[in-house]
């Protein structure tokens, strides 16, 4: 035997042979939902091939998505850019720089009147990664979605709204944290009762994967963060067994192919367990939903073909995991935002997986498995030992607040590099097997332009609409954010009537203050 000792990238030891596992009493789509959500998982239809795009101008980014549902994509996915997610119009000193940069620029109804224009709301699902400002966002989409003459109980996607994480990975909050989660509790109510498809939040992993953690901790966090949406929801007086069912998570694949899919079966299985303890009884309010993105912080400058090995890798292990829906990253992302042609094989991965593998003939092909159920087990333990210590200081909140979740991940963070730097972690093309000829010349830049043409965007709009009119329900939000009447009606009076999505976020910073 030998002496080595292999562990997971959560430090979990990988044993040389594997002897047993479990008894497999479990069926897919029953509790507790280790081995998948549908009874047929893909044998009944394959995931959303949901491809994130959004950068430059509304204009810009609803090319990109034309072209991406010509080449098969099957739900839009829309990426904001930084001064969008903290609330700031393009023409505010703040935005100087960063316009249009990370993701598309949206000011105002009239840039997602733009950005979906050619596309029927009620066709698609589109998710949306946006936080501190998800209720400006949504309304919009909401407020576009009526001119459209859909029926807005049957228009679905999902927002992000998972302020939580902000705090604790990625840092695009604005608010305090108790005024974010009465924010997010407002969008649970409204559209439980107005939007009942729409999925009113997207309860986030990936941007604390992204910022260092572990596969363990990743899931710990997020799963703490979850149940503490949860609580707040039935505090708020709502029913778990309704708003339940429209909560979804959004988790990171990297590149440990077992231990991602262990992490995957055993957040199903935790979540069902929490969700019936705060009293679920419905077993759709008890399943587990994700969206699954490959790992941005695990592509390579260096040799960026080999990057489309790693999503790959990464997108089976989602796939073999039983993800909902799934975004492959482009090879070059590490270098720029993705080219045509970096967003054309990205999706053709997830086809080819789909289409041609074999892997989606039969539902959960690795249960059974001595390893992987074992491995399951290991996770799932480890995760909870986390959750506990959260319970125990109070909940996220507190532990956001004291620093636990931010210190945990910065840990694991500096152990990764140490290893990527000391050589006792390999990563091709990195520490091992370089090379000086990279190959990649073309990038996807985008120019400061992007701002000059927003602000003109906007001075146009302050002239035509009815300033009156904006003044008047700038100034009911500002009312009733003092009061507990629920926001979303308000907010979405105010984008109807042209009000910029800094104008809203302005009047909150000035009742809820900043954090």
């Amino acid at each position: 035997m030998s002496d080595k000792k292999h562990t997971t990238s959560s430090g979990i030891e990988i044993k040389e042979l594997y002897l047993s596992a479990r008894p497999m009493e479990e069926r897919p789509g029953e509790f507790p939902f280790t081995r998948g959500i549908q009874k047929d998982m893909y044998r009944g239809r394959l995931w959303t091939m949901r491809q994130y795009a959004g950068f430059s101008t509304a204009e810009e980014s609803n090319k990109r998505y034309h072209y991406l549902l010509n080449q098969g994509t099957t739900g839009l996915s829309v990426a904001f850019d930084l001064p969008t997610q903290i609330g700031y119009d393009s023409d505010h000193e703040m935005a100087d720089g960063e316009v249009g940069k990370v993701g598309v620029a949206i000011d105002s109804l009239k840039d997602i009147e733009i950005l979906f224009d050619g596309i029927e709301l009620k066709n698609i699902t589109t998710s949306m990664t946006i936080n501190a400002t998800a209720s400006s966002l949504l309304a919009m989409y909401i407020a576009l979605a009526k001119k459209q003459g859909a029926d807005l109980k049957q228009i679905s996607g999902t927002i992000q709204n998972d302020i939580l994480k902000e705090y604790a990975a990625r840092g695009t909050y604005i608010y305090p944290p108790k005024q974010s989660m009465r924010l997010i509790t407002d969008i649970f109510e409204f559209c439980s009762k107005e939007v009942p498809k729409w999925n009113t939040i997207s309860i986030s992993g990936y941007h604390i994967r992204e910022a260092g953690s572990t596969a363990v901790q990743e899931l710990a966090f997020t799963l703490a963060n979850g149940k503490t949406y949860l609580k707040a929801a039935i505090d708020k007086g709502l029913d778990i067994n309704v708003f339940a069912k429209r909560l979804s998570f959004f988790f990171n694949c990297h590149n440990n192919f077992f231990e991602e899919i262990a992490k995957f079966r055993a957040a199903r299985r935790m979540w069902a367990k929490i969700t019936k303890d705060l009293g679920a009884t419905d077993e759709k309010a008890q399943m587990l939903r994700f969206h699954t993105q490959t790992g941005g912080s695990t592509l390579t400058a260096q040799q960026p073909l080999n990057n489309v090995i790693r999503v790959t890798n990464q997108a089976m292990a989602a796939v073999l995991g039983g993800t909902q829906s799934l975004h492959t990253n482009g090879y070059d992302e590490a270098l720029s935002l993705p080219t045509e042609a970096a967003a054309k094989i990205a999706l053709r991965t997830q086809q080819i997986i789909g289409l041609e593998s074999g892997v989606t003939d039969t539902v959960d092909p690795l249960a059974g498995s001595f390893f992987v159920e074992n491995l399951t087990d290991e996770v799932e333990a480890a995760a909870w030992a986390y959750i506990e210590k959260i319970d125990a200081m109070g909940g996220s909140v507190n532990a956001i607040e004291s620093d636990y979740m931010q210190q945990e991940i910065a840990s694991a963070a500096y152990q990764y590099q140490n290893e990527i730097e000391n050589g006792s972690r390999i990563s091709v093309g990195v520490n091992k097997f370089t090379q000086k000829e990279e190959g990649i010349t073309e990038v996807f830049n985008i120019d400061d332009s992007i701002r000059k043409i927003q602000t003109q965007k906007l001075e146009q709009i302050k002239t035509e609409r009815d300033n009156v009119a904006v003044t008047k329900a700038l100034n009911l939000i500002s009312d009733a954010a003092k009061t507990d009447t629920n926001l979303m009606p308000l907010i979405i009076d105010a984008v109807e009537k042209y009000a910029t999505l800094g104008e809203i976020a302005d009047v909150l910073r000035n009742t809820f203050g900043e954090y």
